[in-house]
């Protein structure tokens, strides 16, 4: 085991990469996921179209080839974006999809009486949705979102295809130079776990200030 308190410092900076995507990619898909999640809902017919091709598309293709067309396929329109940049933005849409429709069922949960009641108090639609209706969604949204956010900080291990040092290719890396598997792949496991279970805690203290039934 003593590689592996060798090589401790570079290890902890994959999983620091493995955590700076994982939240930046949590917030640019919490942004497009209410977007989108709007849009099927209140949008007009090709507005809703749209938004429903694009949670089609992007939940029924693998989230490695949205990496890598994001990535190397973009190259070949001119657009050469930097590893790290792709990683953000091809992990940012997927989870915006999946997100999109845990909020949209959250919306769609709230009783129709509490739209009645705004616009009777002479709320716009827009100070419905604000005020009333996503504070309340929110809170039905965060257990399954919760999980969401956890497979993400797993599929993070995915962008080691396209060169980003994340904590899965640091241990590719060092697997490369010792020639030895298990203890890199035994540690990053490890730390995997650590950060899942920091997560679900964060997670739970989060949803039980904001439980429904408070």
């Amino acid at each position: 085991m003593d590689v592996i308190w060798v090589n401790l410092p570079f290890l902890l900076k994959g999983a620091y990469y493995t955590l700076l995507i994982t939240i930046i990619s949590m917030f640019f898909g919490s942004i497009i996921a209410v977007i989108v999640a709007v849009a099927r809902l209140k949008g007009n017919k090709f507005i809703r179209w749209i938004a429903r091709a694009y949670v089609s598309i992007i939940r029924g293709t693998p989230t490695l080839v949205q990496i890598i067309i994001v990535y190397y396929g973009l190259a070949d329109y001119g657009l050469n974006l930097q590893p790290l940049t792709a990683a953000y933005i091809a992990l940012s849409i997927s989870i915006g999809a999946y997100l999109s429709e845990t909020l949209r069922g959250a919306i769609q949960s709230i009783p129709k009486g509490q739209y009645e009641a705004a616009y009777a108090s002479g709320m716009s639609p827009y100070q419905t949705m604000r005020r009333i209706i996503f504070p309340q969604a929110i809170r039905v949204a965060i257990p399954p979102a919760g999980n969401t956010f956890i497979g993400m900080l797993k599929e993070t291990s995915l962008v080691s295809v396209i060169t980003v040092t994340e904590l899965l290719r640091s241990a590719q890396l060092l697997i490369a130079q010792y020639y030895v598997y298990m203890p890199f792949y035994l540690a990053i496991a490890l730390m995997y776990w650590i950060m899942s279970t920091g997560f679900s805690f964060v997670l739970e203290r989060i949803e039980k200030r904001l439980s429904i039934y408070d």
